[in-house]
């Protein structure tokens, strides 16, 4: 296989759809190993609309080129309640993937 399933996670403001399902958001993402490409993702949002939203926002991102440009993204297009806690959970992602990437030496 030459994908890694990683996820970040963040705590959800209170007053939103999701928080009476989920205590945290979480993201998830299938990333290809060599070149560090979100391939596909998902995350916890309440709606489906917002889940796909968020898909196609973030995918097809290298996360070898870092996380500024995905959470830019973030903060341009995504004006729910939830946008800090994508945020954050993206950042955690991402933290994640650096971990990976250093053990198989992907990025430097």
């Amino acid at each position: 296989m030459n994908t890694v399933f990683i996820a970040g996670h963040s705590r959800l403001p209170s007053g939103m759809a999701a928080k009476s399902i989920y205590e945290t958001l979480t993201i998830t993402a299938e990333i290809d190993k060599k070149y560090g490409v979100i391939v596909a993702l998902n995350c916890t949002l309440a709606t489906e609309h917002g889940r796909d939203f968020i898909q196609r926002l973030l995918r097809g991102y290298s996360l070898n080129e870092g996380i500024d440009g995905p959470v830019e993204e973030i903060k341009k297009h995504y004006l729910g309640k939830a946008g800090n806690a994508l945020a954050s959970a993206l950042k955690d992602l991402y933290k994640q993937y650096v971990a990976y990437a250093e053990s198989k030496k992907v990025i430097s």
